[in-house]
């Protein structure tokens, strides 16, 4: 499925810096991107031992019977990750539709097979930055961040304070990448703007954050419904549950 390449291509290219345990840059981010990032859950991701999640989408051009039927892919990853020992389990769909399940550990990447390599870590940057984005915005250190102010958001009437989280220098496949943050009064994001390499012109998905649950500390956007490149445009997230330090039960989103 060439689209679902290019889209989990384009959508991972900004993660792929990233230093899960950075700690916060406060002198780096404006004081909205910190407070948006606490909100989310950063000042408590130590305690977070595993996540568990679904991430699915639905976009437009769908030419294959198991991609869900004419005029629409559906794309399922279900995850198990476990952020300090860098453990990571997926299932789902390889590129030609047939069910992929495999465990690997990212510091192993390299005596990985292309397909772990190629299409199953990419998906893995690309979903968990959609579940987490509030907190690459101070995690990734290739990042520039900065808060323009009150802005109206493309699918929503009323303004919004706009964190622009823009990739520099040479990190990433596109640098130049940015990434809108719609944030409303409460921290939480209302709508995201991708731009690949940069220019505005370039928009590739809008969508709306909505659909909010706690899982443990963090809080979670499940719905996200949009357009990517014009077209219409949902991810959604299921099954989303937590396990954090000092117990073995898993605590589902609510």
């Amino acid at each position: 499925m060439k689209l679902e390449k290019n889209l989990v291509r384009r959508l991972a290219l900004s993660a792929l810096a990233v230093t899960l345990a950075a700690s916060a840059r406060a002198g780096d981010v404006p004081p909205a991107a910190q407070e948006m990032a606490k909100t989310f859950g950063l000042d408590s991701w130590d305690q977070v031992e595993g996540l568990r999640y679904t991430w699915n989408a639905e976009l437009p051009g769908a030419k294959k019977p198991f991609d869900g039927g004419a005029g629409t892919i559906t794309i399922s990853h279900t995850w198990e990750w476990e952020p300090k020992a860098g453990m990571i389990s997926y299932e789902g769909k390889d590129n030609n539709g047939q069910p992929v399940k495999v465990t690997y550990k990212r510091s192993e990447l390299d005596s990985q097979n292309d397909m772990v390599k190629k299409v199953v870590d990419p998906a893995f940057f690309n979903d968990q930055y959609w579940l987490l984005i509030p907190l690459h915005a101070i995690w990734d250190t290739s990042a520039k961040v900065t808060d323009e102010g009150a802005q109206k958001p493309a699918l929503l009437d009323d303004p919004a304070d706009l964190i622009a989280v823009t990739y520099t220098g040479n990190d990433g496949y596109t640098p130049g990448d940015i990434w809108d943050l719609y944030v409303g009064a409460d921290h939480r994001l209302v709508e995201m703007d991708y731009h690949k390499g940069g220019p505005k012109n370039l928009s590739l998905v809008v969508v709306t954050w909505t659909g909010y649950k706690k899982a443990g500390p963090l809080l979670i956007s499940t719905e996200h419904k949009g357009t990517v490149n014009g077209a219409p445009f949902h991810v959604f997230f299921k099954d989303v549950s937590v396990k954090v330090t000092g117990s073995d039960n898993w605590v589902n989103a609510e």
